[in-house]
């Protein structure tokens, strides 16, 4: 185990250069979900580079891949992220994950047989509301795998991020075009179903638990002052606690979509923009060994937990995870603000690149062996 440590840190110590010029790559060149076509080839090309084979497109995601070495019972993956959001570019960081994750499963390729483990680095797409792991979930990718971790930057480290459940849905309305002032009667306005539906929502707050959220943008809203519009669009959001609670919720927010046409005489209709995404649920003992690895390099856990959604909880339901972030200097600034963004290619987001690596790397060293090793393998793996 001494002698597996000493070789991850060396291993990542020694390719520092590399995971940094990869992230600051992937952050200059910002690709919305499913269109990762150069920060996918970058990130798993450094795998290769790094000692791990690739094999890309995995689970019919052309933007998805698999970078794995040893051939150990105990099967371990580490999920990389590099879809940016829109106008914010890499506001979330997930430059930062995909080169700690190349890091983490860089320096286990060079360790794997001694541990008894296979490694496998997996490219995730769209986590910004495409719902990438979910179909490589659905798909086999994660077939066999017993556990699976990754960390995200934030502006504080965090050990258990409160990680809720999520429905991603657009909504189209449909009514009449007319002249806004000849014949204003003659027309059904469709932004108007989504103003009723709006402030329906405002009113349901009232009546939701505190962990229910509800939130959208409008994305059309008509084609000229002057004409009454036809045609409408929105995207919207609503996290609830738990997938149970988010089952609960949803309905109650899509009636009030259905009022703001029924009001109008607009046609509504709502499409699921990618499958729902559930809580996370963070396995306690990898928490723990991972804690253990971090703490002495000076990340420090007494702050609040952030609060987000991802479709690692879909992971997390299918086996053992953990997805803690990992703080940068950030002057202040949150995820998804443009100042975030500045601030994930600084010096203390390049030092997250290193220390979320190494913790990871040190965490499955420590899960190969302890008792963890035997539950995990107890459990067979993940089967879809």
């Amino acid at each position: 185990m001494i002698d597996a440590r000493d070789e991850v840190r060396s291993r990542i110590d020694s390719a520092q250069s590399s995971l940094v010029e990869l992230s600051h790559t992937i952050h200059a060149h910002p690709e919305l979900k499913f269109e990762e076509v150069r920060s996918s080839e970058w990130t798993a090309a450094r795998c290769s580079d790094l000692g791990l084979t690739v094999e890309m497109g995995v689970g019919d995601l052309p933007t998805a891949f698999v970078a794995r070495a040893g051939s150990g019972p105990l099967h371990i993956a580490i999920c990389a992220e590099y879809d940016a959001l829109p106008a914010v570019g890499h506001a979330c960081g997930h430059n930062v994950i995909a080169a700690a994750a190349v890091g983490a499963g860089a320096a286990l390729a060079a360790v794997a047989d001694d541990l008894g483990i296979t490694v496998s680095v997996i490219g995730t797409p769209a986590e910004e509301g495409g719902g990438g792991k979910v179909f490589l979930l659905d798909r086999g990718v994660f077939d066999g795998v017993h556990a699976s971790m990754m960390v995200h930057p934030g502006p504080l480290d965090g050990l258990r991020p409160r990680i809720t459940a999520v429905s991603h849905f657009e909504v189209h309305c449909t009514g009449k075009e007319s002249h806004a002032a000849a014949a204003p009667q003659l027309g059904v306005n469709a932004a108007d179903a989504l103003t009723i539906a709006q402030v329906a929502i405002a009113m349901l707050r009232q009546h939701l638990r505190p962990t229910d959220q509800a939130h959208g943008i409008i994305t059309k809203g008509g084609d000229a002052a002057n004409i009454v519009p036809a045609h409408t669009s929105a995207d919207w959001m609503v996290r609830a606690r738990t997938i149970a609670e988010l089952a609960e919720l949803k309905p109650r927010v899509l009636r009030c979509f259905e009022a703001g046409g029924l009001a109008t005489g607009a046609t509504v209709e709502v499409h699921d923009v990618s499958p729902d995404y559930s809580q996370m649920e963070h396995d306690d003992e990898m928490v723990e060994l991972y804690r253990a690895a971090t703490e002495p390099l000076g990340r420090r856990y007494d702050g609040p937990e952030f609060t987000a959604s991802t479709d690692m909880g879909n992971v997390s339901l299918a086996m053992p995870s953990i997805h803690p972030m990992i703080g940068i200097e950030s002057a202040g600034a949150v995820n998804h603000q443009p100042a975030f963004a500045a601030a994930c290619i600084n010096a203390s987001a390049d030092r997250a690149i290193l220390e979320g690596a190494l913790g990871m790397a040190l965490t499955t060293i420590a899960m190969a062996g302890t008792g963890v090793r035997d539950r995990l393998l107890a459990s067979g793996g993940y089967a879809r």
